[in-house]
């Protein structure tokens, strides 16, 4: 596949996307004329796209598909529930057909066949002598928009290497209504130097069309970048068909071979004093729209952000080499450069940060899409309310976190939404809820999923734990340590089991795929009232900021997010400490003694360092040896050999080359407090 054909796929991959969110718009408020021009402009895009880079099968496809949505636009169709099902079924055959060989595929090739029947029966639905008169009234609307266009377009030399022909653009261009065409020609060079495969041609073009100016740029939609091209309206009225205004525009190309604005502006002002009409601001009314000199957005690849990354990960482990250098040997006058270095070495690691950072927005018309079809299966009506969605995450992290959402969704609507009249005898509304809301808490984002439904009955899970042989019948438990028993492999109280869930596996995979990405989830629900999970992740996978400690003979690294303060106590009164826990600043806190929990053998310091972590709500002490400072960790993984070590997040190296295993304090406090 040649490059310009992945490039086509990359576009088409968004398009359709886009083309997606806006269909789902477009079934909330299907009279909005914005969301149905731009339902058609991204089919006009795929079409022209498609026929161009040799997917004629997508071209093909759309092509009865825009019609419709052009009878739409045009007022000679309604979008009806219908037609909106035939377009989402489109979506998704769309995304098959970026495959240049689906069609061989049999199942694809049916599929293909029912939808173009579907699509022709729409266009051949419509009663004649109802299309006349619905386009008989348009007619009598419309006899006034027509307006004029002058368009300058001045492809580059090279356009037509890439297989770009300039006139059928210009030939398209004229398609749209009455025109008159003027070539420049004077770049044209001497016939020695003439290169016949170059385009030494621009055009200046004067269109009186009824088609929005959208649809002009459409024409070029592929050319833009390879080309000068200016686009304005200089009247809101036929031009063309007035004698003076034609006999003046081709003296002055005659005169000059091209045309200048404010000429132009002067004939428009000639004919307005001729049709002796209201005085138009023609300044206003003459806005060039050109293409901005400054990019404010490029698509790179992720393999260029990945190994960008990689170089920045190198960057700080080497500038720590330098600093460590420096304080080592005492070279005062490497100490500035070294500064400098770390100043700028911190900058650029939280801008390849940015660049690495995707909304959450990007993922979420997949969900909405997902409720839609399952509240249609499942015949529930509800709404998804989204907050935060411009909050952003690593990519990877994005990638990590679809498809445990995907299962926290599908729950919610299976088990959580109940049918409207149930809802109706509880005192609800008819319509359920799923409410996603993101935002960012110090150096982590917290995405919580919460639904207005039937909760989870806590009697039922406990019952079910004694079953398994899960929990004793005798013990006690709090509401939060029954409602964690959902998250073990296996563990489902459905009472039936359906397509979308029931098997005993989805809630397991939520917190197995949650802890990949050093992720916490948390779970709250009350019964007839609702549920809601919460889930919090790091703003990244690559590069932390860090506390470097030691105990015993090794060095390890604690989130610094998570660090509080940090207090020296000598040893006896951690010993001597009554149920682990100390008085600091008058308040009584847990701690954790690792020397002990790591099982690590040799004396003691005296004195040594009690460090605050954050925990859920709460702060705990965990006790180290001694406290070395601030380190920039780069994470390393630990390979399949050291993978079931939940309470390590990685390795990073040091600036002497030595190794620091970087801890994840919540995964220690879990495992320290079930074993206590």
């Amino acid at each position: 596949m040649d490059s310009f054909q992945k490039k086509f796929i990359e576009e088409a991959t968004d398009l359709i996307n886009n083309l997606e969110e806006a269909v789902l718009n477009l079934e909330k408020n299907s009279t909005n004329n914005e969301l149905i021009a731009e339902v058609f402009r991204i089919m006009h895009s795929l079409k022209g796209g498609g026929g161009m880079f040799g997917f004629d099968d997508i071209s093909n496809f759309t092509h009865n598909l825009e019609t419709i949505y052009d009878e739409v636009r045009n007022g000679k169709l309604k979008v009806t529930d219908d037609l909106l099902s035939i377009t989402f079924s489109s979506v998704d055959h769309l995304r098959s057909l970026l495959d240049p060989d689906a069609l061989k595929n049999k199942q694809i090739k049916k599929n293909n066949d029912i939808l173009l029947g579907r699509v022709d029966s729409v266009l051949k639905s419509t009663d004649s002598s109802e299309t006349t008169q619905i386009e008989e009234q348009i007619e009598e609307q419309d006899k006034n928009t027509q307006q004029t266009i002058y368009i300058y377009f001045a492809p580059n030399e090279s356009i037509m290497d890439n297989g770009t022909n300039p006139l059928y653009l210009i030939d398209e261009l004229c398609s749209l209504g009455a025109s008159i065409v003027f070539p420049r020609t004077s770049k044209v060079p001497m016939l020695s130097r003439f290169n016949s495969s170059k385009c030494y041609t621009a055009w200046e073009v004067f269109l009186v069309t009824e088609e929005h100016i959208n649809s002009i740029h459409d024409v070029f939609i592929f050319v833009e970048d390879e080309s000068e091209l200016e686009i304005s309206k200089i009247a809101d009225f036929d031009t063309l068909s007035n004698e003076k205004f034609n006999k003046n525009i081709h003296s002055l190309y005659s005169e000059k071979n091209h045309f200048d604005p404010t000429v132009i502006k002067s004939l428009i002002d000639e004919v307005i004093e001729e049709r002796k009409s209201k005085v138009v601001n023609v300044n206003e009314k003459l806005k060039i729209f050109t293409k901005e000199n400054v990019i404010s957005s490029i698509r790179v690849s992720s393999d260029k952000i990945d190994q960008l990354m990689n170089l920045v990960s190198e960057l700080v482990t080497t500038q720590a080499s330098l600093s460590l250098y420096v304080e080592e040997n005492q070279v005062h006058a490497l100490n500035q450069l070294s500064e400098n270095i770390e100043n700028i070495t911190r900058q650029l690691r939280d801008t390849a940060f940015s660049i690495s950072l995707i909304p959450i927005e990007t993922m979420l018309t997949r969900f909405h899409r997902l409720i839609r079809d399952l509240s249609s299966e499942f015949s529930k009506n509800i709404d998804f309310i989204t907050e935060g969605a411009e909050t952003e995450l690593d990519k990877t992290l994005i990638q990590g976190l679809t498809d445990p959402l995907m299962h926290i969704i599908r729950n919610s609507v299976d088990h959580g939404i109940e049918p409207e009249e149930d809802r109706i005898k509880s005192g609800k509304t008819p319509q359920g809820m799923i409410y996603l809301k993101a935002f960012y808490s110090g150096a982590n984002v917290v995405i919580k999923i919460q639904d207005d439904g039937r909760g989870i009955d806590i009697d039922r899970v406990r019952q079910k734990a004694i079953e398994k042989e899960l929990i004793s019948s005798e013990a006690k438990y709090s509401d939060k340590e029954i409602l964690d028993l959902i998250f073990i492999p296996g563990f489902s109280t459905a009472q039936k089991v359906t397509d979308v869930s029931g098997r005993g596996v989805g809630m397991d995979v939520v917190k197995r795929k949650i802890d990949e990405i050093r992720g916490t989830v948390d779970l709250e629900s009350k019964e007839n009232v609702g549920t809601t999970i919460t889930i919090k992740l790091p703003l990244t996978l690559s590069i932390i900021d860090g506390l470097l400690v030691v105990i015993g003979d090794t060095k390890y690294v604690l989130p610094l997010n998570l660090v509080e303060k940090i207090y020296a106590y000598e040893h006896n009164e951690f010993e001597n400490a009554f149920n682990n826990i100390i008085i600091v600043d008058g308040e009584q806190i847990p701690f954790y003694y690792l020397r002990d929990e790591f099982n690590i053998s040799g004396k003691p310091l005296n004195v040594e360092q009690l460090v605050l972590v954050k925990y859920e709500e709460k702060r705990i002490g965990l006790v180290v040896d001694s406290v070395i400072g601030e380190y920039q960790a780069v994470l390393k993984p630990l390979g399949k050999l050291y993978k079931n070590h939940e309470i390590i997040s990685g390795a990073t190296i040091l600036g002497d080359g030595t190794i620091a295993l970087v801890l994840d304090t919540n995964k220690i406090i879990n495992e320290l407090s079930f074993k206590n």
